[in-house]
This record gives C-alpha cells, sequence and structure tokens, in this order.
C-alpha cells in the first residue's frame, strides 16, 4: 500500500492583496495545471518566515528573488528590474519563468501550441508590465491617474471592507484572494485565446490575399479581424469582400490609417445611399442590396456580386 505524496505547497503573503500575486497565482496555477486548492496543491497566504521557507515556490513574499529555486519576490535591495530599469512586480518574475508554459497549457487544445513564445511576449507587454507598473508605483505615460476599471483596481476590490467578519482571522481574505485569481484567469484565458484569433486571422489574410485574382481586393472566405494584417504587411487593398450573418456578402472600403472613418477608396458618390432595385439600376449588378450613405460599406447577396461591386468601383 502506497502513501499518497504531500501536495505542492504555493506561498505568497496574507492580509490585503494585489492585483501582481493574484495574477502569479493564476499565472502558475494554469502552468502547473492546478485547478483547486486542497485536492492537487496547497496555497498558503503567510509572512511567517518558517513556513515560507518550506514551500515549494513562493512569490511577493520572502525577500528572494532566485528562479531556479522558485522565488519571486521584488522587495528586497538589488530587486530585479526590467532592460529599461522598469522595475518587476511578483508578477513580472513569475511570468518570466512560467508565463510561456501557461500559454502554451491554454493554446493546447486550439493545437497552437507553436504560437506560445508570441503570444507570451505579447501578453507580458500588454498586460504583465502594466501590472509591475502599478504595483511599483511606475506610471505609464506619466500618468498619475488611477484607472478605476483596470485589472488591477478590479482585483483590490475583491478584498473584504474594514467591517467583513471575513476580513479577520487567520484565513482573512483566503475565499476573496481565490475569487479575485478567477477573474485575473479569465482575463488571461480571454486575452491568449484573442490573440491566438488574430495571428490565425492574420495567416488567413495573407493567404486569401496571395491567392486573390486582384491585389486591390481582398475576399475572406470567414469574417475576421484583417485591417491589422494588411497594414503591418503594407498590402494595396481597397476592398475587402466577406461573407455577413445575414447571408450577404459585405464590401468594406479600406481606411489610409488604423482608426481613420475615410477611405482610400470610397465606394462611388453615386451609389450613396442606395438599396434594392435603384442600386441594381445604377451599378448593373444583379444582385446589390445596398450601399452605406458614407460610402464605407456596402453589400450584395452573393461573393460574385461584391466582388463586382468593388471592381465596378475602382474603374469608375
Amino acid at each position: 500500500m502506497t502513501r499518497d505524496l504531500p501536495l505542492p505547497v504555493l506561498a505568497t503573503h496574507g492580509g490585503k492583496f494585489h492585483c501582481d500575486e493574484v495574477f502569479a497565482y493564476s499565472v502558475l496555477r494554469v502552468a502547473l495545471g492546478f485547478a483547486e486548492p486542497g485536492r492537487d496543491h496547497v496555497l498558503l497566504r503567510t509572512r511567517k518566515p518558517e513556513l515560507i521557507e518550506t514551500a515549494d515556490i513562493v512569490w511577493d513574499v520572502g525577500f528572494v528573488f532566485d528562479a531556479a529555486k522558485n522565488r519571486f519576490d521584488h522587495h528586497q535591495r538589488g530587486a530585479p528590474q526590467r532592460a529599461d530599469g522598469t522595475p518587476f512586480s511578483s508578477a513580472g518574475l513569475v511570468w518570466q519563468a512560467y508565463g510561456e508554459r501557461a500559454v502554451a497549457t491554454l493554446l493546447r487544445e486550439s493545437g497552437t501550441e507553436a504560437l506560445a513564445a508570441a503570444i507570451a511576449s505579447e501578453v507580458d507587454t500588454i498586460i504583465v508590465r502594466r501590472i509591475d507598473e502599478i504595483d511599483n508605483g511606475v506610471a505609464a505615460g506619466g500618468s498619475n491617474e488611477r484607472d478605476t476599471l483596470g485589472l488591477a483596481a478590479l482585483i483590490g476590490e475583491f478584498n473584504p471592507t474594514w467591517d467583513d467578519p471575513a476580513g479577520t482571522g487567520p484565513t482573512a481574505g483566503d475565499a476573496a484572494f481565490q475569487a479575485a485569481a478567477e477573474l485575473a484567469s479569465g482575463v488571461l484565458r480571454r486575452r491568449v485565446d484573442g490573440l491566438r484569433a488574430r495571428l490565425a486571422a492574420e495567416a488567413s489574410v495573407l493567404a486569401a490575399h496571395k491567392a486573390g485574382d486582384d491585389p486591390r481586393i481582398l475576399v475572406l472566405d470567414h469574417g475576421m479581424p484583417w485591417k491589422n494584417a494588411v497594414f503591418s504587411h503594407d498590402l494595396p487593398v481597397l476592398f475587402t469582400v466577406s461573407p455577413a450573418s445575414n447571408g450577404n456578402w459585405m464590401l468594406d472600403t479600406m481606411p489610409p490609417e488604423l482608426g481613420s472613418f475615410d477611405q482610400r477608396l470610397p465606394l462611388p458618390e453615386a451609389w450613396a445611399g442606395l438599396q434594392g432595385e435603384a442600386l441594381v439600376a445604377k451599378t448593373g449588378v444583379a444582385d446589390a442590396v445596398f450601399v452605406h450613405l458614407r460610402r464605407f460599406v456596402g453589400a450584395a447577396k452573393s461573393r460574385a456580386g461584391a466582388v463586382d461591386l468593388a471592381r465596378k468601383a475602382m474603374a469608375v
């Protein structure tokens, strides 16, 4: 008869929690495949040195940074910094060691683990670095204004209030910490999946553009984000054709720059605001549906019809 092995112990400080240690815990759970404290690991929130010393992984407490020994504190003298001098928080330190592994775990179901390094780097840039800045009081862009809807603020609000009985005693805040970690985990999962989808869309856009008959017309078999790919790869696209959920095929114009409401080539002025038979008569496209009054989008009932609208628009 074999004796069960002790559960791994993950330790951070007790008391009031912040975004960095909550996010770091979420990363560790994903990377290590942990589902529930008490079942496959122990979460220890304490400041007692003798307990911290015996833990398998420690972050945001202990005054030691040693990734090889799974110690990830940033409060001691000589704490590590990013290459540009931005100080790490425990989230940044844990991400450096476990971030790519966590991302790869999240990508496993879709079979896209090869994207893990690229996505982990972007998550570090757009999320983890900001957590580092906030936790260390480093204002991004020179602004000290508190973002009350940011992740750090939302996680902070999970802390028990001063008059909440859950905020006192040996397990004070533990349940709230777990609830905050669920929020952080959801943010991480959705952001990773969004970045995966964006990279998949970019690959599809490039393949469709390469296979197209006219480099100025991008024809997609599915609706997807396409403007970033066009800009980042400097494609000469003027119009994009893609299916809509109502069965029509949309004809979208290309803006001159991201965020602009202008168009590289607007749909013809004579088509503006027309629909149905009036648009069919004006364009000669038998299944033309409509053109917006501002000439940035139109539609036809078929792919061929939408492509024909694009060709006629370029010929005007």
